[in-house]
């Protein structure tokens, strides 16, 4: 199709690929409004072959080969025709191309059988994207998705250091070797101290995950993987920014006789007792406590969530630490000044899944103050993964069919959007919003953040007083 070039030929360069992975040209999905791309022409569906010579193995090759100022860029065009390209720019000018996908080559498969792994806990026949279990460091550094660093080559690690790729997200589970490697099934998994020790030394922080499974990497175990992570953050080198610790999530999908044991009420009061504990000593120490529970833990126990200041400055929020107190926090702030009433009356329903139910009713009690206003709150428990307190992402399209039939529902009903697909309609049981409209008899909404919850769900307006009819 078109002349490869030979990437060896430049010595020392932090883009020579992989040449066990073959290279895809980058599709292009999308070009923004008055961008660079649209100005010169590209248009979606469009594909980059190489930048100055070189071929992107993914976004992260591709931000650092557009930093430079001039630009020659060979383009394969949806007619299968290459263009040659020059462009002159500043040099941190973004062009305004989003592409189709992230990885330009294949992506990095786990190379690990942990029992607790989720994508293992799901029934077959569903689409291909929900098996695929990524183990890929630029998607870590991406996106923030965890890796064990068990599949890692020489030259993926001599790129993390070259490129500074930091930081990174790592599912640590367990600093014990033994602990770790029954674990993940895996002997690669025991170096992990090693492994940190190489951040350190190359300079590349880390946030750590350690999902905690009962009577394996609990108690004194999990007491030691907290203090032997917090040895590298220090105030010389804070290489371990922050540590999550996680509940194992288990579905009736699961092998039979597989060792695991869910986490209960009891489990997770002992476990938050025990984590705060070692949180107050590490403050003395290390002026941080460094070490926080995810939201999934106070929430199985019955008890409050922390105040929000206790997570300083959130580190791991996306990661589900902290994630519902700042967002009760960011309700709570935008519903000081409510109207007393709506100019037509409105009812409709809010939709979260049964483990967080508890702490959204005071904010829904505050909002049903207003007259007119009526917003029914339905925490449901997840008969497709056989889970009865489940976080609102898992939900799927079944749980709302099953948990809605037959209930009061109002015009419309509100779905935050992690319980789709990114960019899809798509739940995780693959049936999508217009499904399971037919099947409830009404029309789906979708809510993105809390503004969306203000705006759309609530309807409150910036400029008056007045309820707005969403």
């Amino acid at each position: 199709m078109w002349q490869e070039i030979n990437y060896k030929e430049v010595s020392n360069d932090i883009l020579v690929p992989n040449t066990t992975c073959k290279i895809n040209p980058a599709e292009i999905e999308s070009i923004e409004d008055n961008s660079i791309a649209q100005e010169v022409g590209f248009e979606s569906g469009d594909s980059i072959i190489s930048i100055n010579g070189k071929k992107p193995r993914d976004l992260i090759d591709y931000q650092i080969l557009i930093s430079e100022e001039f630009l020659n860029i060979s383009v394969l065009d949806k007619n299968n025709e290459i263009h040659d390209i020059s462009i002159e720019k500043d040099q941190d000018l973004n062009l305004g191309i989003n592409f189709k996908d992230a990885l330009f080559d294949s992506i990095r498969q786990c190379n690990n059988k942990c029992p607790f792994c989720f994508i293992d806990q799901q029934p077959s026949g569903k689409r291909k994207s929900l098996y695929v279990k990524d183990d890929d460091y630029r998607l870590s550094f991406l996106y923030g998705s965890y890796l064990t660093l068990t599949n890692l080559s020489k030259e993926d690690w001599k790129r993390i250091a070259t490129q500074k790729l930091s930081p990174l997200f790592v599912s640590v589970h367990a600093t014990d070797p033994d602990t770790r490697e029954k674990l993940l099934k895996n002997k690669r998994a025991r170096i992990i101290l090693d492994q940190i020790s190489w951040f350190e030394k190359n300079s590349i922080q880390i946030h750590a995950q350690i999902v905690v499974c009962p009577d394996i990497n609990d108690g004194k175990i999990l007491e030691r993987s907290i203090y032997e992570l917090a040895n590298f953050h220090k105030k010389t080198a804070k290489t371990v920014l922050s540590v999550a610790i996680v509940p194992v999530g288990l579905t009736k999908f699961r092998p039979e006789n597989d060792g695991m044991k869910s986490i209960s009420s009891e489990y997770a009061i002992k476990t938050i007792k025990q984590v705060e504990r070692i949180q107050a000593s590490l403050q003395l120490n290390l002026g941080t406590r460094f070490c926080w529970l995810a939201d999934e833990w106070y929430l199985i126990a019955g008890t409050n969530l922390p105040s929000y200041k206790t997570y300083e400055n959130m580190p791991q929020e996306s990661n589900g630490v902290g994630s519902i107190r700042s967002f009760l926090k960011t309700l709570s702030e935008k519903t000081k000044n409510l109207p007393e009433k709506v100019n037509k009356p409105k009812k409709i329903s809010w939709i979260v899944g049964k483990l967080v139910y508890e702490a959204l009713i005071p904010i829904v009690k505050k909002l049903n103050l207003i007259d007119g206003l009526t917003i029914n709150l339905y925490g449901l428990p997840s008969i497709y993964w056989g889970q009865e307190q489940v976080v609102t992402g898992l939900l799927t399209g079944e749980d709302l069919i099953y948990g809605l039939k037959n209930k009061d529902l109002g015009e419309a009903i509100y779905l935050p959007s992690i319980m789709l697909k990114l960019n899809t309609d798509l739940f995780l049981d693959d049936k999508n919003i217009k499904e399971v409209e037919n099947q409830l008899n009404t029309k789906i909404h979708i809510l993105d953040d809390s503004n969306d919850i203000i705006n759309i769900l609530i309807g409150k307006s910036n400029n008056t007083n007045t309820l707005k009819n969403a």
